[in-house]
C-alpha cells in the first residue's frame, strides 16, 4: 500500500530536491565550473517541461503515481519524459496507474537491491491510444517473474515488445483509447 501524502509532506520534499538543486548549483558557481552551472540549469528546465507535459495529460492518478515514485522507494529511480503535451483520449486513469503500480512492484522485486537501478520512461501520444516505452537499465535477478506478470496484463494492455537480458529491459506497451 502506498503513502497518503499530505500537502505539508508534499512540500517538504519540493523544497527538499530544490534544495538540493540550488546547493548543487551553488557549489558548481563556487568552483567556477559555469558551464556544468548551465547543464544543471538546463536539466531542471527539462524535468520541469515533462512535469508539465505529465500534468497535462488529464490522468491524475497516474500523474501522481509517477511524480511520487522516487521519494517513495529507492529501489531504482524513475525518470519519464512525455514527447507531446496534449490531452489525451479517453483512458482508464485507474486500470493504468494500477497495472504500472504493479509492474513497478513487480519489477522492483525482480531487480538486484542496492544497485544503480534505473528506468526511463517515454510516454507518446499516437492516434490510436498512448504508446508508453520502458528502458530499465540494473540487474535483474527474477526474469521469470517479469516475463509471468507482463503475458499475464490486463486492462486492454497491448505489450507490443520485450526484449531482456540480466543488466537490460526493453518494453513497448500500447493502451487504447476507449
Amino acid at each position: 500500500m502506498k503513502k497518503e501524502w499530505n500537502t505539508v509532506e508534499v512540500l517538504r520534499h519540493v523544497r527538499h530536491d530544490w534544495l538540493n538543486k540550488l546547493q548543487l548549483i551553488k557549489g558548481n558557481i563556487d568552483l567556477n565550473k559555469i558551464d556544468r552551472v548551465k547543464e544543471i540549469i538546463g536539466e531542471i528546465v527539462i524535468e520541469a517541461q515533462h512535469e508539465t507535459k505529465l500534468s497535462n495529460l488529464n490522468l491524475p492518478h497516474f500523474t501522481t503515481l509517477l511524480l511520487l515514485h522516487n521519494w517513495e522507494t529507492e529501489s531504482f529511480k524513475l525518470e519519464f519524459e512525455v514527447i507531446d503535451d496534449h490531452k489525451c483520449g479517453k483512458l482508464n486513469d485507474e486500470e493504468l496507474t494500477t497495472w504500472t503500480s504493479e509492474f513497478f512492484t513487480v519489477l522492483n522485486e525482480s531487480m538486484k537491491s542496492y544497485y544503480d537501478n534505473h528506468l526511463i520512461l517515454t510516454i507518446e501520444q499516437q492516434q490510436e491510444g498512448l504508446r508508453f516505452f520502458f528502458d530499465f537499465c540494473g540487474i535483474i535477478e527474477n526474469r521469470e517473474s517479469i516475463e509471468t506478470f507482463l503475458h499475464n496484463t490486463s486492462f486492454g494492455i497491448n505489450v507490443k515488445q520485450v526484449d531482456m537480458n540480466e543488466r537490460e529491459l526493453t518494453l513497448e506497451v500500447m493502451i487504447p483509447y476507449k
